[in-house]
């Protein structure tokens, strides 16, 4: 059974689907419909901007979104997903690709979504760390732990587990991690705390448009991040949509569950294989590759 598994924020890089738009007409319609339906040009930025510009949360989720879809557009006559989902902002595209939500739909959201987080950002200094080589639940409990706001937000796959908060908080818990044991502990170059407390105010905007938006039934189970467990029903979808903003992403209890559940091949669509090689590390087995034809 095929699992299509859509990337995250971080992949995004410069010249990002110029190739992918040249080569497929199918591409280049979802390129021009982004820009139409965002009312600036994201195509020039994904292709000629910056690094810098590019990893700003407004830009970078956006890019990230259009890509993913501009992949499965391309690739169309071999997409046939049993079972999707998809890391953080992954999540909409894989929601999107399987019929969920309209084209249009689903990028407004992403665009609400990406801006409404960086305001969330801008309110707080705050900021994420990868742990490496600790157990879960030792993370979990050491976060629990510490005074100031930091948590657990992303449960990568086995021994990588990245902590969200304020500055003091992620500082506290990654010398307490190293106390205890953890390999390594790598600051992440992002604007803020996704996927914690302090994305709250983001949620309350967020929430707001995803009720406003009408959700269909989508072809396949989406095994969604907040509870790694699969739904096709639209009202479900929308509240563990909203929940996400706040709560960790539990994408090794996902892919494990998936593969639980019969999938054993499994198809990454973004910019980079950045999914693909954490899948292989969670199921023990190569098993997963990008989309291609």
């Amino acid at each position: 059974m095929k699992a299509y598994i859509f990337t995250g924020q971080g992949s995004q890089f410069s010249g990002m689907g110029k190739d992918l738009c040249e080569q497929f007409p199918a591409a280049a319609a979802i390129f021009e419909d982004a820009d139409r339906i965002l009312g600036y040009s994201l195509s020039d930025l994904m292709f000629n901007g910056d690094a810098d510009t590019l990893k700003r949360t407004e830009i970078a989720q956006p890019a990230i979104f259009v890509h993913s879809l501009a992949l499965v557009a391309a690739y169309r006559h071999t997409f046939a997903p049993d079972m999707a989902a998809g890391h953080s902002l992954g999540e909409l595209s894989a929601l999107t690709a399987c019929g969920a939500l309209s084209f249009e739909d689903g990028l407004r959201l992403v665009d609400i979504r990406a801006r409404a987080m960086q305001q969330a950002c801008d309110l707080t200094p705050s900021t994420m760390a990868a742990v490496l080589g600790a157990d879960d639940a030792l993370v979990e409990q050491i976060c629990n732990d510490i005074a100031e706001i930091v948590v657990a937000a992303n449960f990568n796959m086995p021994g990588q587990v990245v902590i969200s908060g304020t500055m003091e908080g992620v500082a506290a818990a990654s010398e307490a991690l190293k106390n205890a044991g953890a390999r390594r502990i790598v600051p992440l170059q992002v604007a803020g705390a996704f996927h914690s407390p302090l994305m709250l105010p983001a949620q309350e905007t967020f929430a707001a448009a995803v009720l406003n938006t009408p959700f269909k039934k989508p072809f396949c189970p989406i095994y969604q991040n907040v509870n790694a467990a699969p739904s096709q029903e639209p009202q479900q979808i929308q509240e563990n949509l909203i929940a996400q903003l706040t709560a960790p992403v539990r994408w090794t209890q996902s892919v494990q569950r998936m593969a639980a559940a019969g999938a054993d091949e499994f198809i990454e669509a973004g910019p980079k294989a950045t999914l693909a090689a954490m899948v292989d590390k969670i199921v023990g087995s190569n098993v997963a590759r990008q989309i291609t034809a």
